[in-house]
């Protein structure tokens, strides 16, 4: 049986099909609670992708038969000597030498590049769960990748949310945050908060705990922002956003944001929550929170459920999330391998 990995050209339809449906077969075997990825996002981290990516994506053939495929992110602006990778097989073919095969290309694309680590993330067990086995777990160990960092999945049910809770939650931390003032948007940042949005989001690396990960903060400026909220656009991702402004100053110091898929009605993303460290102590965090998904909630009716991940050591974060009710859902491990 002939094996073969090529480049993925992202004009060619079929490839890209057959590569989504691998990453459906995947994703139902490793993370069957997830709904289906979004076939346009898809599509777009390869055509779209974000500001100071290179994408390489490359392909498995068995006998001609899409069976699996990798996707490298070479960074272009910071961290330079890294790589972000995806791997996935498709569940029928895994244990033949696929992925093996898959992470040489990788390793060896990555050397051309002067690049030096790889950095990717597996699922992992959960409390009580460790006798449970998972194959991109023990595929990292085997490539000689070092765990980096430990991440957890919490997700939040909407159907079983506690609204009269949620309510007193958001005014019992605007009643601490005075001085500040909360502002919503969608999509796109209004441009009289662009620098504040960018300045907040090149702090996301200083504060939240990396771990042993070997990565740089980003230099995030107001062209940046408007290049990832393209990308962002490409994807069709719909984006909600609160912010609090310190009144005095009229800076914005505290952000979150909350995203659904273009293909999804029922579920979202958790994203990003940030607060310049000079306006904590003022329950900022929360406030953001709280208000952002009441916020979401009041345009999205058909909203089910709630993803986010956080590393184990952001103890804080955490705690946030459990008030507003996310409870643990997988375990994650970021792995870092040096070449």
């Amino acid at each position: 049986m002939a094996l073969t990995v090529t480049p993925l050209d992202p004009t060619d339809l079929p490839a890209l099909d057959a590569a989504y449906r691998i990453e459906v077969a995947a994703q139902a075997v490793d993370e069957p609670d997830l709904p289906p990825p979004c076939r346009r996002r898809f599509a777009a981290l390869l055509r779209h992708p974000m500001p100071g990516i290179d994408a390489r994506w490359l392909v498995a053939r068995l006998d001609g038969i899409p069976v699996g495929w990798l996707r490298l992110y070479l960074h272009t602006l910071e961290n330079t000597e890294n790589a972000s990778v995806e791997l996935v097989v498709d569940p029928a073919y895994r244990r033949r030498g696929i992925g093996r095969e898959l992470h040489q290309h990788g390793v060896r694309l990555l050397r051309e590049h002067g690049g030096k680590r790889l950095v990717g993330s597996t699922v992992a067990a959960l409390p009580g769960e460790e006798d449970r086995v998972f194959p991109g777990a023990a595929f990292a160990v085997a490539a000689g990748a070092k765990p980096a960092l430990a991440d957890m999945r919490r997700r939040l049910d909407v159907t079983a949310l506690d609204r009269d809770r949620l309510a007193a939650l958001v005014s019992g931390a605007r009643a601490v945050a005075t001085g500040y003032r909360t502002v919503r948007w969608g999509d796109h940042t209004p441009e009289e908060y662009v620098g504040d949005v960018a300045r907040l989001q090149g702090r996301l690396l200083l504060d939240a705990p990396m771990g042993e990960l070997d990565w740089e903060p980003e230099q995030v400026d107001a062209q940046r922002l408007r290049d990832l909220e393209r990308a962002l656009d490409a994807r069709g991702v719909r984006r909600y956003h609160t912010g609090a402004v310190h009144e005095a100053s009229g800076r914005l110091v505290g952000l979150t944001q909350l995203s659904l898929e273009a293909s999804s009605t029922g579920h979202a993303w958790q994203e990003i929550t940030l607060v310049d460290p000079g306006h904590r102590g003022h329950r900022l965090g929360l406030l953001c929170k709280a208000e952002n998904l009441v916020h979401t909630l009041a345009h999205e009716p058909a909203l089910r459920t709630i993803d986010t991940w956080n590393a184990l050591a952001n103890t804080h974060m955490v705690a946030i999330n459990e008030q507003l009710g996310f409870r643990p859902a997988a375990g994650s491990v970021d792995w870092q391998l040096t070449i």
